[in-house]
């Protein structure tokens, strides 16, 4: 993954786009021509990270992490007629990359289909452009910060898919991660989609086997110069890429927070798989040695985007210097998996249509696990209601005061009601935002198994891929196999109702593990609980985030109410509680715009406003409803 400071811009083959490049000046130290000889890609970035082949007209880049070296991608290079050829091409390519071309006076540019490589795109003096970072097209078009998309963060926490794929800049707009962005000579940028998920329709075994192949992959093509580290939590996600590095890395560098809670039983199967994997250096740590959660100092590094992650970045700083220290310099981690192979219930709404014995099983053994009525059950199954309806819902449940009753999960996904602290204007602002994705939603696929996993993929992918800067920043870069593109296609070609077994724990990743990974690890039936030493620590550090809000610059945006936000961190948590991961978000925004502020000159004000008012405004005095954590152990 990138560094903060590297980014890269990817020009139009025309005279404007020269121009334009010559605007970059000195931030732009690297650059590649279109055939032409016009500028064509222009930033900061690794020599090793791009690899660049020409074929007459034609010109390919691959930047980013992917075993194709110069010989192999010459070789594909010279099989692109036009610009829809890159379909295959990208199909073919293992690894996290964004992909681009240059043919016939065209550019093609497209990222993940997980969004951990993102492409944005802005006009840069009427000139389209795009970019891997939405920050530095904000930069050159002076532009300002998305109050609608703060408002929506504040008041519900994670914004998932589609919303969280939007730019937090007004004026520069994200692609979808399932599409590519067009530039021509002259004229508009248009997205086109690329991109399908597969049927879901392989048996567990087979696609299993395909599983291990791909991920087998994707973990081998991980080659530090350095040493290779990885998370070896105890949990199947992070203990399956341990055993799949070793197979590479037999002094593969392990590493492993010990404690939690009382019940956390994580530390004895981490031990556990640490004797089988003898040529392994494990290094465990205590989490009483780390910053609580929630601790000061509070600060942020990004300017892109809010990060929705917060509570527990000084632990994981504190976690990258130890293994730095020990000599790693590349490091594995299992997030992702969760969104990639667990699931709710909502693949019954489709299965039963098509297999309704097999459906009406399944839904009794949910019932049963999680004491489900049964008329409401059935409700579920059977009640219509498309996915604009569900947006549009929640928008109604924000002027709730307590969370809507949990129900059987067959719906779109859970609703939550506003945060305690969302003043008015915040909520109003958000149920805006909320009927403006109700108008043009449609789902991610046919399937509704499907479209869960794709909507939980494409919700943490952007979260993701702030922390994975955050980690390259503190010098580890963090590599999450499990989110690249062909592992997450061959996890999608499992039918859901295997996929997403209620008798069995990941069972598409336990049977592609079986017989490399210690059964005891694959059959484990419990999970690590780390969330009493969380709660413990949000109590103890309520005085640091108060005064982390003593001059709010959310407050002076009228999207928070001091106040009220006081008031809920002083009351003792009740169970029913759900505003935790809003907490995270609302600290993330803020930190946010002090980072902003921090910066004089990186961001103009509005078109047709003083400058001044921008800095009195900003200096002034998954699933659904919950972030993927990267402090715990996957």
């Amino acid at each position: 993954m990138q560094s903060l400071n590297d980014h890269l811009v990817v020009l139009p083959d025309s005279p404007d786009g020269a121009r334009v490049h010559r605007r970059l000046g000195d931030t732009a130290p690297r650059s590649v021509a279109h055939a032409s000889g016009r500028p064509w890609l222009a930033g900061s970035w690794s020599p090793e990270d791009l690899v660049v082949s020409e074929a007459g007209p034609v010109r390919v880049a691959v930047h980013g992490l992917s075993p194709v070296g110069q010989d192999r991608l010459d070789a594909l290079t010279r099989t692109v007629r036009e610009l829809s050829d890159l379909d295959a091409l990208a199909r073919s390519l293992p690894g996290n990359t964004h992909v681009i071309a240059s043919a016939h006076g065209w550019v093609r540019f497209q990222g993940t289909v997980t969004g951990t490589r993102a492409v944005y795109t802005a006009l840069v003096d009427g000139v389209p452009i795009a970019a891997d970072r939405a920050d530095v097209l904000a930069g050159l078009t002076g532009a300002e910060p998305d109050e609608d998309l703060i408002a929506a963060s504040v008041t519900y926490g994670m914004l998932f898919a589609p919303l969280g794929e939007r730019s937090w800049w007004r004026g520069v707009r994200q692609v979808a991660p399932d599409s590519c962005l067009l530039l021509p000579t002259a004229g508009p940028a248009r997205d086109v989609r690329w991109w399908q998920p597969p049927e879901p329709d392989l048996p567990l075994d087979p696609g299993a086997a395909g599983v291990r192949e791909r991920l087998r992959e994707a973990v081998a093509l991980r080659r530090p110069d350095g040493r290779l580290s990885a998370d070896l939590s105890g949990g199947m996600d992070s203990t399956s890429l341990c055993f799949l590095a070793a197979e590479h890395h037999p002094d593969l560098l392990t590493f492993c927070w010990t404690g939690g809670s009382a019940i956390n039983d994580d530390p004895v199967y981490a031990a556990h798989a640490a004797r089988l994997l003898p040529g392994a250096q494990h290094l465990s740590v205590p989490d009483t040695d780390a910053p609580p959660v929630f601790s000061p100092p509070y600060w942020a590094v990004d300017t892109e985007a809010p990060r929705a992650a917060t509570r527990g970045m000084n632990a994981i700083r504190y976690g990258i210097r130890h293994l730095v220290d020990h000599g790693a310099t590349r490091h594995l981690a299992g997030h992702g998996a969760d969104e990639l192979f667990t699931g709710g219930a909502a693949y019954l709404r489709t299965l039963f249509r098509h297999r309704p014995v097999t459906a009406w099983r399944q839904l009794s053994a949910h019932r049963a696990l999680n004491s489900w009525p049964l008329l409401p059950s059935l409700a579920g199954l059977l009640r219509g209601g498309d996915l604009g309806t569900w947006w549009r819902q929640c928008a109604d449940d924000l002027a709730r005061t307590a969370p809507p009753s949990r129900g059987p999960a067959l719906g779109w996904g859970e609703r939550l009601p506003a945060t305690p602290w969302a003043t008015g204007d915040a909520v109003r602002t958000t149920q805006r935002v909320f009927h403006e994705v109700a108008g043009r939603i449609v789902p991610l696929a046919r399937d509704r198994g499907q479209h869960e996993a794709l909507t939980a993929l494409r919700s943490a992918g952007p979260v993701l891929r702030l922390v994975c800067r955050e980690y390259t920043a503190s010098g580890l870069p963090l590599e999450l196999p499990y989110l690249d593109d062909r592992v997450v296609e061959a996890v999608l070609a499992v039918r859901p109702h295997e996929r997403y077994s209620p008798w069995q724990f990941k069972p598409v990743l336990a049977t592609a593990m079986r017989g490399l990974v210690p059964g005891t690890i694959l059959d484990r039936t419990t999970k690590g609980d780390c969330e009493e030493p969380v709660d413990r620590a949000l109590q103890e550090h309520v005085p640091d985030l108060l005064d982390l809000f003593e001059d709010s610059r959310l407050a002076h945006l009228g999207l928070i109410d001091p106040d009220r936000l006081r008031t809920t961190l002083i009351t003792p948590p009740r169970t029913e509680d759900v505003w935790s991961a809003q907490l995270e978000a609302t600290i993330g925004a803020e930190l946010w715009l002090r980072e902003i502020a921090a910066r004089p000159g990186a961001f103009a004000a509005r078109p047709g406003a003083p400058a001044a008012s921008t800095e009195r405004t900003l200096s002034g005095t998954g699933r659904p409803g919950r972030a993927p954590h990267p402090e715990e152990n996957p």
